[in-house]
């Protein structure tokens, strides 16, 4: 996998080059707010000794996705975490603006459905159009951090492209709880870096606007797994150690037959048998109580924890083997 001329030999960001055994932080200005503020981008580089692959580790695409913003923080504060061969590209925060206004989209667009972008568009736009530019054609693979939004928990799971082998086989060595793969989404940052046959792996942890300690830990030790695959870190690393990865082929939303009080009864990520009671709607006077139960045997991948629901509304994300 990869076996071809590595990019690290000297990487160029912003007019910025960062040869072998060199770190930078570079800060790439965005915009400005109303009043003046500038805003940038943090982008840290760290270019080991050796040639190797360049890796490109993105959080904050969604700026309410905070769990992804400290899953990445940690690993660039960890000073175990050393890159001896190859180079880590680390973006913790990407969407500055959707962060500071606790939401998903960037002034109203979102930015993982602007890609490849334009210099001249939106400032989505033109935030997807200098993510391509200056950083991904320096990498030869990412790992893109997620969470489920609008108060879904997502349980650890890795995402690929099913048309792409590569993706497959860095989904294989995150080894998170769940995989399986996924149809790419017209103007994402996924299906854009494909379009520049860029194998880009999303790991889904978590929710929005909430840390989840076992999210962060297993996307840590995912991207742990691969960087020591590569040799880009020490063989000592501390590395939590996974059951093996469930594959899942076959995916659903099990939706809100009935409006009222929803009450999960399943732990997020469970084994579940066809017909096993899964939570239940309620009415708000006690008159009526829906049992939701599993179509099939399966698993959570995604649990919905808001407890007042409509008819339609997704409540459990389910996979089958």
């Amino acid at each position: 996998m990869f076996e071809q001329e590595f990019k690290n030999k000297i990487v160029e960001i912003r007019g910025q080059k960062i040869g072998l055994g060199e770190s930078k932080l570079i800060k790439i200005p965005v915009d400005r707010l109303p009043t003046g503020t500038l805003i940038e981008i943090p982008v840290y580089i760290f270019n080991g000794d050796e040639l190797g692959p360049t890796v490109l580790l993105q959080g904050g695409l969604h700026g309410d996705e905070v769990n992804s913003v400290e899953l990445v923080r940690r690993l660039l504060i960890d000073k175990t975490y050393k890159i001896h061969r190859g180079c880590v590209i680390v973006v913790p925060l990407l969407n500055v603006f959707g962060f500071l206004s606790l939401s998903r989209n960037m002034h109203g667009k979102d930015v993982n459905r602007s890609f490849p972008g334009s210099k001249n568009g939106s400032l989505a736009s033109r935030m997807a159009y200098y993510l391509m530019k200056e950083l991904v054609k320096n990498v030869d693979f990412a790992i893109d951090f997620h969470t489920g939004g609008a108060q879904r928990n997502n349980f650890p799971q890795i995402r690929y492209t099913p048309e792409d082998n590569r993706g497959f086989e860095l989904a294989k060595l995150f080894n998170a709880p769940l995989f399986f793969g996924s149809k790419l989404i017209p103007k994402s940052f996924r299906n854009q870096c494909y379009k520049n046959n860029i194998p880009v792996i999303v790991y889904e942890g978590g929710e929005s606007l909430r840390l989840d300690e076992n999210a962060i830990q297993q996307g840590i030790d995912g991207t742990l797994r691969i960087l020591r695959y590569f040799k880009m870190i020490h063989k000592d690393v501390k590395i939590h150690q996974n059951s093996t990865s469930i594959q899942l082929y076959k995916r659903k939303w099990i939706r809100a037959k009935v409006a009222g009080l929803f009450n999960p009864k399943v732990k997020n990520g469970a084994n579940v048998k066809k017909g096993e009671i899964l939570g239940h709607i309620m009415d708000t006077y006690g008159e009526t109580n829906f049992a939701v139960k599993a179509p099939t045997d399966g698993y959570i991948i995604s649990k919905n924890n808001f407890p007042v629901v409509n008819m339609g509304d997704a409540l459990f994300h389910f996979g089958k083997t």
